[in-house]
């Protein structure tokens, strides 16, 4: 091992990793006292990471297999730097045993569990064997090695319909399918078979028992290099769109005491069963009667721990320093409570109203909201970028993760709502309305979550949410006040009390007064009283309080009028006087262009082929082109017969969102 400072501690160790999970890192590495080192790619140059870093080793192009996923490179770049240790982070290296054996070869310390855990939990198949053996509840299923397509139907009429065909060495949401009878098995198990193969290098398929209406309850362990190993209480990760976990909590509405016991004391029990020496997480599936088995360790730090810490007052990426350094836990399970409530909401750089289709670009803006205290709630934003940065087609999609802390589990639910009203991005598309949507459902606040909510709640897409009664009447006072401080500016003789306001397709008249700094608007035959008023010309954010209710809005100027967006509701709203309302109503209505000749780009991206060419007959269905973007490949079909007038793109062409590929005649 290399040297080390007088205290037994790390004095420098190494982050092979990027984003925000680099600057989670190198925040609680400065606490510690401990410098740090970072590697990055040519598309990481000018990161935050980078930025924050005590020294930066330059290594290679951005795609990760030429990069960080080099365990030559990291080497050279611990030798270069003079760190003793390596944080993985989490995916790339984080779960490659080789790499930790590696490390250990060259007297290196890896902050992470020993290579023989990653091995053991990294294997499904292997996993589930050595859940059972430590008395750990698993899934009905069949755990060997399948021969064909008519073993793999044999095994699941046993277990019994529903059931879930798994690639071994899967991840990440690939290598999955359900199967709900004998020809979705037929269809099913050749394509995972064929998908882990080209995705994993590895065709290994293991069959198990599907949950109905099933939960993503998991449960964060911890261990040292004396045996000593602890539980920090459960997440519950079941909103999740294409197996990617989306919003996150602690602890789990689903569990009670007993069962928090029961699931704990399984995942310890795992944990010392192969040796476990740092943090990790034993993932179950829960049924909606609190049964639960058994579903596989992620044997590294994950996305959501700030969830835990928030609830435990646990810095979990301290305590793998610590571990890594041969400390002890100075904790044991009698002394973990858990206090509070917490929600993580993932910001991912995608268009919810594209069917979530990857969005790259520039962070024109970026202003998340203020971390820390939040009357009784807190709020907390991990994220590794700032505006000006760019948002790459390399890498994962995630802009930040935010999280908030309240006493009780609804207290959260309104700080995430409230934090969410405060963030706001420009440049490329986001889901902060999707997830404010999902904060005011019904369903998620009673607590009835499922893995498959955003389906059940949103079977054909987002399209956002009609502004209820009271966001109406904030937009309304919102916009009636940005238009009396714009006409102000321009034209004060020309300012009036009545007015007709036009939200969506609502017509209202308005009466508007002011009363010192406050805007008494009344409509409807009530009163609302706006205040706090927090809002200049050309600022895209709008503060206040409507009748003493905090808020805050989206605004922008539109061809008329002003956009306002409350969470996940929008409109256009017009201020009219009563007779250019009339005149308004006579207008036509506007024709939207046809682009039913045009096969646009969904999202920007990286064109992997086109598939036609000029003059080619092309009938419904077909393949049109095939664009990538954040290692996510899209399949644009041809929507109707007919013949290909002309192509605009090639394959390796970056494009923007809306550009034309293809036209037809």
């Amino acid at each position: 091992m290399r040297r080390r400072v007088r205290d037994g501690m790390f004095s420098k160790i190494l982050i092979a990793n990027r984003g925000e999970i680099a600057v989670r890192i190198i925040k609680t590495a400065r606490r510690m006292g401990i410098k740090t080192a970072i590697v990055y790619s040519e598309a990481d140059a000018d990161s935050m990471a980078v930025e924050m870093a005590d020294d930066a080793v330059f290594i290679g192009p951005p795609p990760a297999a030429q990069s960080y996923l080099l365990q030559d490179k990291i080497v050279e770049a611990v030798r270069q730097t003079g760190a003793e240790a390596v944080h993985p982070g989490f995916g790339f290296l984080s779960e490659n045993a080789s790499f930790a054996r590696r490390l250990a070869a060259e007297s290196i310390v890896f902050i992470g569990p020993n290579p023989k855990a990653i091995e053991a939990m990294g294997d499904k198949i292997e996993s589930k064997k050595f859940a059972a053996k430590a008395g750990v509840s698993t899934v009905p299923g069949h755990v060997g090695e399948i021969a064909d397509t008519d073993h793999a139907v044999q095994i699941a009429e046993e277990i019994g319909y529903p059931v879930m065909i798994k690639a071994s060495a899967g991840g990440g949401g690939k290598g999955i399918r359900v199967a709900w009878s004998r020809k979705d098995v037929e269809e099913g198990f050749p394509a995972v078979r064929a998908e882990a193969k080209s995705s994993f290098g590895d065709d290994r398929i293991f069959i198990e028992k599907f949950i109905e209406s099933p939960r993503h309850v998991e449960i964060q362990v911890l261990g040292d290099k004396h045996g000593n190993v602890v539980h920090l209480f459960e997440r519950e990760c079941s909103i999740q769109r294409r197996n990617q976990k989306v919003i996150e909590e602690a602890p789990s509405p689903l569990l009670d005491g007993k069962t928090r016991h029961a699931m704990g004391e399984q995942a310890v029990a795992l944990a010392r069963a192969v040796g476990y020496d740092s943090a990790g997480t034993v993932e179950f599936v829960a049924g909606q009667d609190r049964s639960f088995y058994f579903l596989e360790m992620n044997t590294r730090l994950q996305v959501e721990h700030p969830v835990t810490e928030l609830i435990t007052g646990i810095d979990l990426v301290e305590q793998m320093i610590r571990v890594a350094a041969g400390e002890k836990l100075a904790f044991g399970q009698k002394d973990l409570k858990i206090n509070g409530w917490a929600i993580e909401s993932r910001i991912y750089a995608e268009d919810p109203y594209r069917g979530f289709l990857p969005s790259i670009g520039r962070l024109v803006r970026y202003e998340p909201p203020v971390e820390g205290p939040a009357g009784a709630a807190k709020v907390r934003n991990d994220a590794g970028v700032r505006e000006g940065d760019e948002i790459s087609m390399f890498y994962d999609p995630m802009i930040s993760k935010l999280s908030t802390w309240g006493k009780t589990r609804e207290a959260a639910i309104d700080a995430m709502g409230r934090a969410l009203e405060d963030f706001h991005i420009e440049g490329p598309g986001h889901n902060i309305p999707f997830l404010a949507a999902v904060m005011d459902q019904p369903r998620f606040r009673s607590g009835k979550l499922s893995t498959s909510y955003i389906k059940d709640e949103f079977p054909d897409g987002f399209q956002g949410l009609p502004p209820t009664e009271l966001q109406r009447d904030i937009m309304g006072a919102v916009a009636l006040s940005m238009h009396r401080t714009l006409q102000a500016r321009v034209a004060p003789d020309l300012l009036r009390n009545e007015w007709i306001e036009v939200i969506g397709h609502e017509k209202r008249a308005v009466r508007v007064s002011a009363d010192g700094e406050a805007l008494v608007v009344e409509s409807k035959g009530r009163t609302r009283r706006l205040t706090d008023i927090d809002w200049r010309p050309g600022r895209p954010l709008f503060r206040g309080k409507l009748d003493g209710t905090p808020f805050t809005v989206t605004v922008k100027p539109a061809a008329e009028g002003f956009i306002i967006r409350h969470r996940a509701a929008q409109a256009q709203v017009l201020v009219l006087t009563p007779r250019s309302a009339e005149l308004h109503e006579k207008l036509p209505p506007k024709k939207a262009a046809d682009t039913s000749k045009l096969v646009l780009s969904p999202m920007p991206g990286l064109v992997v082929s086109i598939d036609v060419t000029a003059g080619q007959e092309v009938k419904t269905g077909e393949v049109v082109a095939v664009l990538e973007a954040m290692k996510m490949q899209n399949i644009i079909r041809a929507e109707r017969d007919g013949t290909v007038k002309a192509v605009n793109a090639k394959s390796g062409d970056s494009v923007a969102a809306d550009e034309v590929l293809v036209e037809f005649a």
